[in-house]
């Protein structure tokens, strides 16, 4: 039976999240660096304020891209506060350039993302493709990865990524909800709004999750919910589940 399947962007078809853990490496590189001899000034202490703020920079701003970089220039004057060192305009426009480089990098599938498309088109389901970011960022990735075969003109971008942009969504096309389902990597995000909005949900665990994205998962599925280690199993699970079903 034909079902409709919305799969989250990134991490879960492609790359993310470790193209920016090495660009906060560089980050915590350089503050050490400036801060030595500091002891408040530790790289663990440098990851968790930059957490912090970063987390609720998203809360506010959604997945705007500039969010991410000044979240490196609110560390770097809170701990220039903090401390008495003094800031520097120069250090600050450093910081920013190494923040904003994250979207520069290469687009980088995850293992067997086409083998698993074509396996769900082959078998006559529609696919979507729902991710959280902004317009012409997300689109340059689609692109690079020439994902438009696999999802047509079935692609929402949305800065805030939440149960009220997945509703929006759902009441603005054809989906039986019955027939519907979510995959992605985040708790919060993907899982708990595609839950609460009684679809099926596949949670694709990743090797190294954002915080943001970790959530209490206290929804009870209305249908089907499933985590997986590996992209290539989501066809398997949802041809079964059918014919279980």
């Amino acid at each position: 039976m034909k079902q409709h399947i919305l799969f989250d962007l990134d991490d879960t078809l492609i790359h993310c999240n470790k193209y920016f853990y090495m660009v906060i490496e560089q980050f915590v590189d350089q503050m050490t660096t400036w801060f030595a001899g500091y002891e408040e000034v530790t790289p663990d202490a440098v990851r968790d304020k930059q957490t912090e703020i970063d987390i609720a920079g998203v809360a506010v701003m959604g997945f705007k891209s500039e969010h991410f970089p000044q979240s490196f220039i609110d560390c770097y004057r809170y701990f220039s506060d903090l401390t008495g060192r003094p800031r520097s305009a120069v250090e600050e426009e450093l910081l920013w350039k190494t923040g904003i480089s994250v979207y520069e990098l290469e687009t980088e599938p995850y293992p067997q993302m086409e083998e698993t498309l074509d396996k769900l088109a082959s078998a006559g389901h529609e696919l979507h493709l729902y991710t959280g970011g902004e317009l012409l960022i997300q689109k340059r990735k689609i692109t690079n990865m020439q994902l438009e075969r696999y999802f047509d003109d079935r692609i929402y971008i949305r800065r805030h990524k939440n149960t009220e942009a997945l509703e929006a969504i759902l009441s603005g096309g054809a989906f039986d909800r019955s027939h519907t389902w979510m995959i992605g990597n985040s708790l919060r995000t993907d899982v708990v709004p595609a839950l609460t909005a009684g679809l099926h949900a596949i949670h694709m665990l990743a090797k190294s999750e954002w915080h943001y994205n970790i959530v209490p998962l206290t929804i009870e599925p209305k249908g089907a919910f499933y985590t997986l280690e590996r992209l290539v199993d989501v066809p398997d699970t949802i041809r079964q589940y059918v014919l279980r079903t």
